[in-house]
């Protein structure tokens, strides 16, 4: 599919655009290679230790079968921020529709409904299903409303806050930064992702914690691929502070 057609922006409640770049067939198919031999990896696991239980083993080895094929997935991408080992390899997310974290509810019906569209019928319903639709879902995703994103695209940020004080959108004071942490590379953040990122920190005193915490998650999952250098070790809202202050020219 054509990039333009690989693009999503969603609208957060507090005012910010997201554009999300959506995964494709081809990154999908290799994130799901790569996790199916890790599940046969466990299930080669379970065999031997069946095999030696005789009489229980078939009874333990089918009901693990089940257990990894659906379990793996859903405990990955509830515990590891929408990533299996194969995702994370390809840079590719479990999101919900509107842009939110994966909750256990939407990851466990997309999963369950893999035993349809996914290795007992060779994986060819997923397939189509991910060419015919328009945010590239399998029925998995259909049923759970969920999307899968390539974090290796970057994504780019509007703001759409109201303006602020007289003067211009001003940035909040900045939090205590660990010093730990070296210099990052924000030559590829743009104008746009600057904007959304001072807007947030103008007007992040207002906000409710819960939206505060979503929101400052969803900028820097958004921005964090154009930033070179140790962001795994900042929190969202740190990370969008030493952005601001790396462009303005801050002490840091």
């Amino acid at each position: 599919m054509h990039d333009y057609e690989d693009r999503l922006a969603i609208a957060t409640p507090e005012g910010v655009q997201v554009e999300l770049v959506l995964a494709g067939l081809g990154s999908r198919f290799t994130a799901a290679l790569i996790d199916l031999v890790l599940k046969v990896v466990l299930l080669l696991a379970v065999f031997l230790v069946g095999a030696m239980l005789s009489e229980l083993g078939a009874i333990i080895l089918s009901v693990a079968s089940l257990a990894i094929y659906i379990g793996y997935d859903i405990a990955f991408e509830v515990l590891a921020a929408g990533r299996t080992p194969g995702k994370r390899v390809t840079r590719l997310r479990v999101l919900r529709a509107d842009g939110r974290a994966v909750d256990p509810l939407s990851s466990a019906i997309r999963n369950v409904v893999r035993l349809v569209d996914g290795l007992l019928l060779a994986y060819l319903p997923g397939m189509v299903s991910i060419l015919v639709t328009r945010r590239n879902q399998r029925l998995g995703d259909l049923a759970g409303s969920t999307i899968v994103i390539n974090e290796a695209g970057g994504r780019s940020l509007q703001t759409t806050f109201s303006a602020a004080a007289p003067g211009g959108i001003p940035t909040a004071p900045f939090l205590p930064l660990a010093g730990a942490v070296g210099p990052l590379d924000v030559t590829a953040v743009t104008a746009e992702d600057l904007g959304a990122l001072r807007a947030f920190l103008a007007r992040r005193g207002g906000l409710d914690p819960n939206a505060r915490a979503d929101l400052a998650a969803r900028l820097s999952s958004a921005v964090r691929p154009r930033v070179g250098g140790a962001t795994e070790q900042l929190e969202p809202e740190e990370l969008v502070e030493r952005i601001v202050a790396a462009k303005d020219g801050a002490p840091i």
